[in-house]
């Protein structure tokens, strides 16, 4: 449902760069974080957190139950003030379901425009609110600052068994590799602000981007999957390295099972790209091998920072028929991307 706003208003006029292609790049980030607390051992309790990075903070508050924190905020993508907060939303609670977890509450993290329309400001915190109580949960309050560039997103807290947990670190060799939503969705983004996507190509990114990954990961945690995460800001290959290095295998994806939203290869042919692929390109530079004949819009594809993307899953052959069935089964699509060998952790684009 979009809103009618006097005087309209563009949410994107108000930003450059929007979504989860204005993350910071992982190879700045790496530079930043290294090191930190490692004068001081974590907790133990702290079963998952920045070593090795995982898509959220775990906690041991009992032999039975972690409870997982995460938080995600970026600039509009979208003009619409209801998808905008949509998306923000799905996108931050994504961690959550990466983890394998079950949402309990959020809270708001907001930057807005002093001027900034009063009916769309509702309307964002609104569809929020609905998104999270569609993810189960519950928004409990949040907090709010002046900025001329609009930011906002979620703070979450969730809950999941520690022996449940899905981890960047639990793939293994053999396993198939499942992604959960197609890929592209920072291509159209950026083609639209150069007037080169088509309005259904966006309606659809846009849709997909809406959507939350809570039915996906419930079917991998019934089938005991223990390697995941989700495909945000860094792109395919990048959150893929990232499992690898955690996992200390070789991720191989096959450039031609990639799926792609409509329109997207079409403006990576036409040279269209974000600023955030240039910073995953510099990310997987170094552990990236590509092969003679794979096309170069797969490769901008495959390094695309996604917004609200979906999951990326190591299953056992032996599982991958039955989940494959479950997903579909729940009206979630998925895709067989690749695999992971046993190799100098990496990731291949075959």
């Amino acid at each position: 449902m979009a809103i009618d706003l006097e005087p309209p208003i563009r949410l994107t006029d108000l930003t450059d760069c929007g979504g989860c292609a204005a993350k910071l790049g992982a190879e700045l980030l790496a530079d930043a974080l290294a090191g930190l607390g490692a004068g001081e051992p974590a907790p133990k309790e702290l079963i998952a957190g920045l070593e090795p990075p995982d898509d959220a903070a775990a906690y041991l508050v009992a032999p039975d139950l972690a409870v997982i924190g995460t938080l995600d905020f970026f600039p509009p993508l979208v003009d619409d003030p209801v998808a905008y907060g949509e998306i923000a939303a799905a996108n931050a609670l994504s961690d959550v379901f990466a983890m394998g977890g079950r949402v309990l509450f959020a809270l708001s993290i907001a930057a807005f425009p002093e001027a900034f329309p009063k009916a769309a400001l509702a309307a964002v915190f609104e569809a929020a609110a609905a998104k999270v109580r569609e993810a189960g949960g519950i928004l409990a309050g949040g907090h709010t600052i002046r900025d001329p560039e609009p930011k906002y997103g979620l703070a979450v807290v969730g809950a999941a068994h520690p022996d449940r947990l899905f981890r960047k670190g639990g793939a293994r060799p053999g396993d198939v590799l499942l992604l959960t939503k197609r890929l592209g969705t920072g291509l159209l983004v950026s083609g639209r602000r150069q007037g080169r996507t088509a309005d259904a190509d966006l309606d659809a990114a846009v849709a997909q981007m809406r959507t939350l990954n809570r039915a996906a990961s419930e079917v991998l945690a019934r089938h005991g999957v223990r390697g995941a995460t989700d495909v945000t800001g860094f792109g395919l290959l990048g959150h893929g390295l990232e499992m690898a290095r955690a996992s200390n295998a070789r991720l191989v994806f096959e450039a031609a099972a990639l799926p792609a939203l409509d329109g997207a290869l079409e403006l990576a042919r036409a040279g269209v790209e974000t600023g955030g692929a240039a910073h995953n390109r510099r990310f997987t530079r170094p552990a990236l091998a590509v092969s003679d004949g794979v096309a170069p819009e797969l490769v901008t594809l495959a390094h695309d920072p996604q917004t609200s993307g979906g999951l990326l899953a190591a299953i056992p052959a032996r599982d991958v028929d039955g989940v494959e069935a479950d997903l579909a089964a729940a009206g979630v699509g998925s895709w067989r991307v690749g695999c992971m060998e046993a190799a100098e952790p990496g990731v291949a684009l075959a």
